[in-house]
């Protein structure tokens, strides 16, 4: 039997204890609300609850964060399941009635607006690989933090033990050795040399650790096919960050989007006369400091990416604006290689006029309020002659009676 209402959206809000719902029709009429818990079985309620319209997409608020868990699951249900981001659902919500306020109900009725409204949202669909390739990545960056944490410790604990000998690099086996030298007799020193001798062991399994996730992700970029490592200053971590984060590169019209989206674009902030750009803090925070990696390894010596800071500086750039302009730089060569290794590749690396919408479940939206230019040239202005000064009441005055 075919359904009258047609194809449905259902807005979610989604949160880690709770999912509320709603459901509007292709006229933003309102057939249905209900918040459900997230567990087996509110899951599987709201699953039975959406199954009254059998034509339905859900359109899920922050798929790729808050989101996720919810947007998996469905997906791996066969549900079609749309990305909803955040400002854009925040847009319709300021200017809805109610003054702004944000509820779940309303957030969830904003989802659902931003649903039918917009045909261009990105399509989600599984890919179990980069999903795995995102979790370990994650897990690296994770092990990375705590190996800073325990080194922190362990080279605080040997500056009191063995003062005036601190290693300003310390590593485990320069740790190991400066342990090995010192026997404290009192309690105090006995206690603080126990710590160490645990932070150490802490320390050697978290690189352990860290090694087995480095080789894992080499050999997940390297089954992909991906020629990222190629590089200079790109290695396997950098690359499964980019390729998790990014998905389906054919969601990017072209570099100058893909510099947006990666936070290495400008912003401008010109006024009047004065041409001048401003750092962008927005993008993708991760991607953007996987790259700033890359770029601050590419000023070695020996490097084509040393040369172009170079020669930056002689333009008269600032060191920080010469790393941001080899950023911009480094953005463009990982856009054109994600391109170049994109499956039925061959199309010219800048634009994808006609690419498909759908992407991985782990991509970020690529539409952000930052300038999609890199760093335009200044306008020529024209401007008409200044006009003479007037003449005050009294100057006036005493040329008359001349």
């Amino acid at each position: 039997m075919s359904n009258p209402v047609g194809r449905v959206v259902i807005g979610v809000d989604p949160h880690k204890l709770s999912a509320t719902i709603e459901v509007l029709d292709q006229n933003e009429t309102k057939l249905g609300t209900g918040r459900f818990s997230t567990d087996h079985a509110g899951y599987n309620a709201m699953r039975t609850y959406a199954c009254t319209w059998p034509d339905r997409v859900w359109a899920v608020e922050g798929a790729n964060g808050a989101g996720r868990p919810l947007a998996q699951r469905l997906l791996e249900a066969g549900e079609h399941v749309v990305d909803v981001p955040a400002k854009l659902a925040a847009r319709v919500r300021l200017f809805d009635t109610g003054h702004n306020r944000k509820t779940d109900a309303l957030d969830a009725h904003s989802v659902a607006v931003v649903g039918v409204r917009t045909k261009t949202l990105r399509v989600l669909h599984r890919d179990g690989e980069l999903e795995a390739m995102r979790m370990l990545a994650d897990r690296r960056e994770a092990l990375t933090r705590r190996r800073v944490q325990t080194v922190c410790r362990l080279h605080a604990l040997l500056a009191e033990l063995l003062p005036g000998q601190a290693k300003k690099d310390l590593t485990s086996g320069q740790a190991k050795v400066m342990l090995a030298s010192v026997r404290p007799r009192d309690i105090a020193g006995k206690t603080r040399r126990r710590i160490a001798a645990e932070e150490l062991a802490d320390l050697i399994a978290t690189e352990t650790k860290m090694k087995k996730a480095t080789a894992e992700l080499k050999a997940m970029v390297q089954a992909r096919q991906s020629h990222l490592m190629d590089i200079h200053g790109i290695g396997p971590v950098v690359a499964a960050r980019i390729l998790a984060d990014v998905g389906d590169v054919a969601r990017f019209a072209d570099r100058n989007r893909f510099a947006s989206w990666t936070g290495t674009a400008p912003l401008d902030a010109s006024s009047g006369e004065q041409n001048r750009h401003r750092l962008s803090r927005a993008g993708n925070r991760r991607v953007n400091h996987v790259i700033h990696i890359a770029a601050v390894t590419q000023l070695r010596p020996d490097t084509d990416g040393r040369a172009y800071y170079r020669r930056k500086r002689a333009a008269g750039k600032k060191p920080a604006e010469a790393l941001r302009c080899l950023k911009r730089r480094l953005s463009d060569t990982i856009y054109k290689q994600l391109v170049a290794d994109a499956p039925g590749a061959g199309t010219d690396p800048g634009g994808h006029c006609g690419a498909a919408l759908q992407s991985s479940a782990v991509d970020l939206h690529p539409h952000i309020d930052t300038s999609d230019q890199p760093l335009p040239d200044p306008h020529s202005r024209r401007y008409a002659a200044p006009a003479p000064p007037r003449k005050s009441q009294a100057t006036r005055t005493l040329e008359v009676t001349r």
